[in-house]
C-alpha cells in the first residue's frame, strides 16, 4: 500500500520547452509547466473544458531526454510525487510553491511518435 502514497499520474501538453540547469553539485535538473485539461457539460448543456497547469520538476537523464525530444505543446504522460517547499523571494517575502517531480514519462502524440521513430528511443 506504501506504493500508493503520494503518487501522481498526469497526461497534459508542455507549455513551453524544458528549462535544463546544471547545479554546483553537477546534477542536472529541468524545469517545465505542463497543462491539463478537464471537460464537462454545464447546466446549459454547453462543453466547458478547464486548463490547470503544474509545475514539473525532472532530474538527471530524464530531463536530459525530456528536453531533447519535447518543446512547447508537446504531449507527454508523467509519473512521480507531488512535493512542497518554501523560498525567500528578491524582496526577501516567504512563498510557497508545490511541484511535481517526475520518476517516470512517456512521450505521446504523433509528433513524438516520428521522433522515436527517428532517434530508435527504447520508450
Amino acid at each position: 500500500m506504501n506504493a500508493l502514497r503520494n503518487k501522481v499520474q498526469l497526461i497534459g501538453h508542455l507549455g513551453a520547452k524544458v528549462e535544463l540547469k546544471t547545479l554546483e553539485s553537477g546534477k542536472i535538473v529541468g524545469n517545465v509547466n505542463i497543462a491539463t485539461n478537464e471537460s464537462y457539460k454545464n447546466q446549459k448543456g454547453e462543453k466547458v473544458t478547464e486548463t490547470t497547469w503544474h509545475r514539473l520538476v525532472i532530474w538527471g537523464k530524464n530531463a536530459e531526454l525530456i528536453e531533447k525530444y519535447t518543446d512547447k505543446g508537446s504531449e507527454i504522460a508523467i509519473e512521480g510525487k507531488i512535493s512542497n517547499r518554501d523560498y525567500s523571494d528578491k524582496d526577501g517575502v516567504k512563498r510557497y510553491i508545490s511541484e511535481i517531480v517526475v520518476n517516470d514519462f512517456l512521450l505521446l502524440g504523433e509528433k513524438t511518435a516520428k521522433m522515436k521513430e527517428e532517434a530508435d528511443l527504447p520508450f
